[in-house]
């Protein structure tokens, strides 16, 4: 397993940049943690750009959402987000984006979804409530804040990778033990700030328009 990150590291950096994130492992800006985080993100390129079968619903992808949200807010924060983002692309993505009216990506009509949003209206949801209820029950904050399907997908998410962490450990597997231990930690971060980002940008004002998340272009 180490040497399938030391070889996609090393190739990343002297290889043609071929793939997105490669651009930025080869940056000399970003610190090795953040590199080390985008080594999972580089090597799932390599699968996706490479077939049609992965293709993301999302503008952008969510391996380029990850590497994004990796390389401005480091591997903690950036891990989360892009966790967060995984479980909202899910078949019910589109639903909510035309409730919410969300922007759609012209050339190929993808739901556009960036990394820094703001909105003009202030929420009907309290934002640290969310949060707080997702902290004792993954999924719940998303529920709270109206996205109850997105919520249910949370809570699978946090049973599947918190299961299976469970499982190897119990069983003390060597490496998928502090492996899946590493994502069941992501997960559960993606789901505290799931909820927080649900109740902050998708609510629905009390003359019943919807609101949406106004898109930055910094």
């Amino acid at each position: 397993m180490k040497s399938i990150f030391i070889i996609l590291f090393l190739s990343s950096l002297i290889g043609q940049l071929k793939y997105p994130a490669d651009s930025l492992l080869a940056s000399s800006e970003l610190s090795i943690f953040k590199k080390f985080g985008l080594l999972p993100i580089a090597g799932w390129q390599r699968i996706s750009y490479n077939t049609n079968l992965f293709n993301c619903q999302f503008y952008p992808s969510c391996s380029n959402y990850g590497a994004e949200a990796v390389k401005r807010f480091g591997l903690i924060r950036g891990g989360a987000m892009a966790s967060e983002r995984i479980t909202r692309c899910s078949p019910f993505a589109f639903h909510y984006h035309l409730k919410l009216r969300g922007p759609f990506h012209d050339p190929d009509g993808r739901l556009i979804d960036l990394v820094l949003q703001k909105q003009l209206h202030k929420t009907q949801k309290s934002p640290l409530l969310a949060a707080l209820m997702s902290a004792i029950l993954p999924g719940s904050g998303r529920i709270y804040a109206g996205r109850v399907l997105d919520g249910i997908m949370g809570m699978w998410m946090m049973y599947l990778v918190g299961n299976s962490a469970y499982n190897a450990i119990k069983n003390e597997r060597p490496i998928s033990g502090p492996l899946f231990g590493i994502a069941a930690g992501f997960v559960y971060l993606g789901e505290i700030y799931g909820g927080w980002r649900a109740a902050k940008f998708y609510q629905i004002s009390e003359q019943g328009t919807k609101e949406k998340s106004f898109l930055r272009t910094e």
